[in-house]
């Protein structure tokens, strides 16, 4: 038996599981003799779900209870993390649904304020968000660069952009921005993106397919692709028409201008398109677009600098798996698992897929890594949302997805396939591999739920990173990260002047412990979802870290030797404007 070169903990933890009996036949005498003193890993976060305790109390309407008549049913929504009052503590924002009939009155969206105390105030009325409908996605930036962070809601419908007015309201101005559309879409992702680097915060919409609910086909086992495992179920997305993916270019106005056409994003087609987000796959400085597709080939549409995009995922190893499969493509995360400075992509799957692991070789290259990184042995569920996220502050992010069927009607008569499943918490081991954990986790990793998006995010501000989720039918989930003691951590807010005031589309790499590991500010993420946009760095033993900062427009910035265990903001061109002990 090769023993892998792994962490020395790692090494441990292997050994142990080698039944004492086959050890002689199995290991050489070093590492024999290695075997009594076994020690355990070292302590990993725990997660409670503090939900119902906060405040977060609705269920979330989503189609009818374990039955779905149509595919639109089916995938529910995302969920944000954001600070609407700009109070520096993190709001909650979860996109409604309804039921094909007898919508309950308490269906539609919720925004929560932050009460800072661990509890969550229902301000949507006030607000001016209460809208009920098949909701899809959320993405959130500063479209008109006021200060003040602005929703984009994606619909089975007609898509949504609320102004944040800066007293606590919020404006529909989906007419007045020029966002209006004669036909129903079924759009699903959204990213705001700065990809002409003007400053302004121009617009992308991923659209997962057509459908016509008057006329679209029901379950049935006549019908191709309306039945599974021998059990009727809503049809699709194989057999439905593909939609056409949407860019808008931002006017500086507080309008905006459609130019699907002269970009080359309308040229898109032959894929069903979910999470979208934007990253700097080759950091030349301009935006890329990557966006998830599920049963088809996804996209990653390079930026040419002037104003159009190329489709060159076939290309660079991100439109199918590592053996060439098309897979069923939910949702995305970005990250640097590996801490290599830069950034990688995580894209979530269906029944018997694992969750795919993307390692980007700063040039926009991708490797799919998936049984490499030992992500592999998991498929047992379809996942949707995902986060690289360092939960334990070791220095290394980890991954976590939430999991749901979209057949509940099978789970009646099968039991391979739960309508609600666990959430999928994988370790990094700090070699390039993952473990996956399991009760040791806590509860709120363990309980099944029908999860769907996911946003991750500090809403406690204790300095570890916790979990939204959208459940469909059932209140959210919100997971309080307990980490464990010791390791140290350093958040980074940036705020942009001559860039977007959001800040979207920044790369930060981080310098700690011999170390450097790559964050990007995101408008969407995870599954059609928004997470915190203060970058969270876990820093293990490190009591500082050098930071240097890429801003959307060039401007590149250093910071070195930062203390741990503060939130530092940071102003383009200006320096720091505030660091301070977190809470």
């Amino acid at each position: 038996m090769k023993i892998k070169k792994t962490a020395p903990w790692t090494r441990r933890r292997l050994l142990s599981t080698i039944p004492a009996a086959l050890a002689p036949a199995l290991l050489p005498g070093s590492l024999l003799a290695a075997l009594p003193a076994a020690k355990p890993a070292p302590p990993f976060s725990r997660f409670v779900d503090v939900a119902h305790a906060a405040g977060l109390t609705a269920t979330m309407i989503y189609g009818e209870p374990d039955s779905f008549t149509y595919i639109i049913e089916s995938m529910a929504t995302g969920c944000a993390f954001f600070d609407f009052d700009n109070d520096g503590w993190m709001d909650i924002f979860i996109p409604g649904g309804r039921r094909l009939e007898n919508t309950p009155p308490e269906a539609g969206n919720h925004l929560y304020k932050n009460n800072r105390d661990g509890t969550f105030t229902d301000v949507t009325a006030k607000a001016g968000l209460l809208r009920s409908g098949w909701a899809q996605g959320v993405c959130v930036g500063d479209y008109n660069n006021d200060g003040f962070e602005d929703l984009f809601l994606t619909y089975y419908g007609q898509n949504k952009l609320y102004r944040n007015n800066g007293d606590g309201t919020f404006t529909d101005v989906t007419a007045k921005a020029g966002l209006l559309y004669p036909t129903t879409r079924y759009s699903t992702g959204c990213t705001f993106v700065d990809y002409n680097r003007d400053g302004l915060l121009d617009l992308f919409v991923s659209n997962y397919l057509e459908i016509d609910l008057a006329t679209a086909p029901k379950p049935s086992m006549a019908v191709p692709n309306c039945n599974y495992e021998g059990v009727p179920v809503m049809c699709g997305p194989e057999g439905l028409p593909k939609a056409h993916h949407y860019l808008y270019r931002n006017n500086g106005d507080g309008t905006f201008t459609d130019v699907s056409q002269e970009s080359g994003v309308a040229g898109l087609r032959g894929s069903y398109g979910l999470t979208a987000l934007s990253i700097d796959a080759d950091e030349d400085g301009w935006p890329d677009i990557f966006v998830a597709c599920d049963s088809t080939p996804s996209f990653l549409l390079m930026n040419n600098h002037d104003g159009t995009f190329r489709e060159e995922a076939l290309f660079r190893g991100l439109a199918l798996s590592g053996e060439g499969r098309e897979m069923g493509g939910m949702g995305a995360c970005a990250g640097d698992y590996n801490l290599d400075g830069h950034t990688d992509l995580v894209k979530t799957h269906y029944y018997n897929q694992a969750t795919g692991l993307y390692r980007n070789d700063g040039k926009g290259n991708f490797d799919d890594v998936t049984i490499e990184a030992g992500l592999n042995k998991e498929t047992r569920f379809v996942c949707f949302g995902a986060g690289l996220v360092d939960f334990d502050n070791d220095g290394y992010p980890d991954l976590l997805l939430t999991s749901g069927s979209v057949y509940p009607e099978v789970a009646k008569v099968s039991p391979r396939f739960p309508a609600r499943s666990p959430r999928i918490l994988f370790r990094n081991q700090g070699d390039g591999t993952f473990i996956e954990m399991g009760p040791e986790a806590g509860p709120g990793i363990t309980t099944p739920h029908m999860g769907r998006g996911a946003a991750f995010g500090d809403f406690d501000n204790d300095g570890d990173m916790d979990v939204l989720i959208m459940n469909v039918n059932e209140p959210p989930s919100l997971l309080r990260n307990d980490a464990p003691p010791g390791n140290h951590w350093i958040k980074i807010r940036l705020e942009g002047t001559k860039s977007n005031r959001s800040a979207i589309g920044s790369r930060v790499l981080a310098r700690y412990g011999g170390k450097v590991q790559v964050q990007e500010v995101l408008s969407g993420s995870s599954f059609i979802s928004a997470n915190d946009p203060r970058l969270h760095f876990g820093l293990g033993l490190a009591t500082a870290a050098d930071i240097e900062i890429h801003w959307p427009l060039g401007l590149v910035e250093k910071y070195p030797g930062l203390p741990a265990g503060q939130l530092v903001t940071i102003r383009e061109g200006q320096g720091i404007v505030k660091g301070r002990p977190f809470r």
